[in-house]
């Protein structure tokens, strides 16, 4: 090829675009956000995540997630995120926080060139017909549990407002076994995760299938309430989720189940879905929300039935979305792979708060919607009957309500010292860099490039800045030593461990309080101010004598002395 020719020549002009003729195709954004104009967005995906295979003919197909984030490139939208990054996968430490360490372990050693040694393992572990065993298998775990948990301890830190990882929300999986495509269960060690900062955490599940691991995981708890969105029909996989099931012991009444049948639509299921939410936010009133997205829910999915187009599951999301609590986001299922691409590019657009126009932009993926002529929101709806009514899903309405009503107002977390000795322990604990910046969430989490804004509250105001270091003896303002507290976690990682500090993360305040930095975790300042150290019965060296005299002699004393003492110099 000659120098001339070579000059003509561009990747677009490769085959593997197709000639879309009279159909256009979307031209990507190139405005970057503004760190400060919307709610912080980062968005996670694990590097080699979609390069897995479950087998030929396995209709759980990871490749989806390489097409999702080719159409989400494409349209421009790494421009409207505010941090994307390449998470490290998961040790096999952060794994055993909820799975057995027999079961991690057996993922770790299992490979198709050793199955037939371990037969009866892989019997007692369920991983036979819908969870095979396959190539780089416990990599592909830990890399989309890797994603869920940095995902969480950015939540946590407060220095995202929604993360999004499409790669994760795999619900059935167990403590010790697979199940249903799922070995390892991302959302529950992302909620164990949550729960170390947050008091109380709502999960939302929109798969069609219902998400038994993770209410399996919290039946017994009432920091946690689930609240699931599939079909039942008492033989659909996985058999579980009937209005009925309630939880138990003090996760009575946590547990909410919305069982649908075959084809609901667009409005019915909208109608039912705000209606529920609200009450369970209103009734539960979360510090912070798990939405799992499960796109098995569309209609015309491979293994699915229901008639939900790609804007009505985005609806869902957006409605999610507004209550403004932290919010984390995750895939799920779906095996109709172009749909679901589809589906969760447009709910990322929806998340970051941009419009994207109904053409697909051009991407080396085009042939997978040539039969839709390159559409975002192709005809999936009207394919299978409705056996849902009006009557049945009133039913539901009002079971979920009546079990609301239980609930007496959302529980309070107590306050609990942690003995010297784990206190002890806990100082003492090895941890790497990259570990303790992410307790306070200034790490990378291993992101392939910068972060585009610039960490909120770091601005310098001239002179009469009171946060800068030349200040002397003068307390930084309260409201943002609180706001520091809040963010340094100080939280340990690892399987039963508490927090760093004197006590463990919890609060009876409202949510409300909660938001505004009101709770009862002492905020720890680095360097100690006069104030402080008097409050705790000490007594600090740099304080003047005329100071400790306008501290007996009250507040207006104590102005008159200062005005003497600022005379005398």
């Amino acid at each position: 090829m000659t120098e001339r020719t070579r000059q003509y020549f561009t990747f677009s002009s490769e085959s593997r675009f197709d000639d879309r003729g009279s159909h256009g195709h979307a031209h990507p954004i190139t405005e970057r956000v503004n760190p400060h104009s919307r709610p912080i967005v980062s968005y996670y995906f694990p590097k080699g995540v979609g390069e897995q295979h479950y087998g030929e003919h396995h209709p759980m197909k990871p490749h989806r997630l390489t097409l999702t984030n080719a159409l989400v490139f494409g349209y421009g939208l790494d421009k409207q995120i505010h941090h994307i990054y390449s998470p490290r996968a998961a040790t096999q430490e952060e794994l055993v926080a909820y799975h057995d360490s027999d079961y991690i372990d057996f993922l770790s050693r299992v490979t198709p060139q050793n199955q037939g040694e371990m037969k009866n393992m892989i019997d007692n572990f369920n991983c036979v017909e819908d969870c095979p065993i396959f190539s780089d298998m416990y990599d592909f775990c830990r890399l989309y549990a890797g994603g869920s948990l940095a995902a969480a301890r950015k939540l946590c830190s407060g220095t995202t407002d929604i993360a999004i990882n499409w790669s994760g929300g795999l619900h059935h999986a167990k403590k010790a076994e697979a199940s249903g495509f799922c070995y390892v269960n991302d959302i529950v060690l992302a909620i164990l995760e949550m729960l170390r900062y947050y008091p109380r955490v709502l999960y939302i599940d929109i798969d069609i299938h219902h998400g038994d691991g993770v209410e399996h995981a919290f039946y017994h708890s009432n920091r946690v309430m689930t609240v699931s969105f599939h079909k039942y029909t008492g033989d659909f996989f996985p058999g579980t989720g009937k209005l009925d099931d309630n939880g138990t012991g003090l996760g009575k009444h946590f547990c909410l189940n919305v069982p649908l049948q075959d084809g609901v639509d667009d409005d019915m299921y909208l109608t039912l879905f705000k209606t529920v939410i609200d009450d369970a936010v209103t009734a539960f009133r979360p510090s912070a929300i798990v939405l799992q997205c499960g796109a098995d829910s569309l209609g015309c999915d491979r293994l699915g039935a229901f008639n939900l187009s790609i804007a009505a599951h985005g609806e869902c999301v957006n409605f999610v979305r507004k209550y403004n609590v932290p919010l984390l986001v995750l895939g799920g299922g779906g095996y109709t792979i172009k749909n679901v691409s589809r589906c969760w590019t447009y709910e990322t657009a929806v998340l970051v708060g941009a419009d994207i126009p109904d053409e697909l932009p051009q991407t080396i993926y085009d042939p997978f919607f040539r039969d839709s002529q390159w559409k975002l929101h192709p005809p999936i709806t009207g394919k299978v009957d409705n056996l849902n009514t009006a009557a049945s899903l009133q039913r539901i309405s009002i079971g979920i309500r009546n079990k609301l009503r239980y609930l007496q107002g959302a529980p309070s977390v107590q306050m609990q010292e942690i003995p010297p000795e784990l206190a002890t322990w806990l100082e003492n604990e090895e941890r790497s860099k990259e570990e303790k910046d992410e307790e306070k969430g200034t790490a990378k989490a291993g992101e392939r490039r910068e972060d585009r804004s610039m960490a909120r509250n770091e601005f310098f105001d001239g002179d009469g800045d009171m946060d800068q270091d030349d200040v002397g003896s003068v307390a930084a303002p309260k409201a943002r030593g609180a706001a520091a507290g809040k963010r340094a976690r100080g939280g340990k990682r690892g399987k039963g461990r508490g927090r760093g500090g004197p006590r463990v993360s919890t609060s009876k305040s409202s949510l409300k309080e909660i938001q505004e930095g009101e709770d009862d975790e002492p905020a720890t300042p680095e360097t100690p101010t006069a104030s402080s150290t008097l409050a705790d019965g000490g007594q600090d060296q740099s304080q003047t004598e005329t100071e400790r005299q306008e501290d007996q002699e009250g507040p207006q004393d104590g102005q008159e002395g200062r005005e003497a003492d600022m005379d005398t110099s």
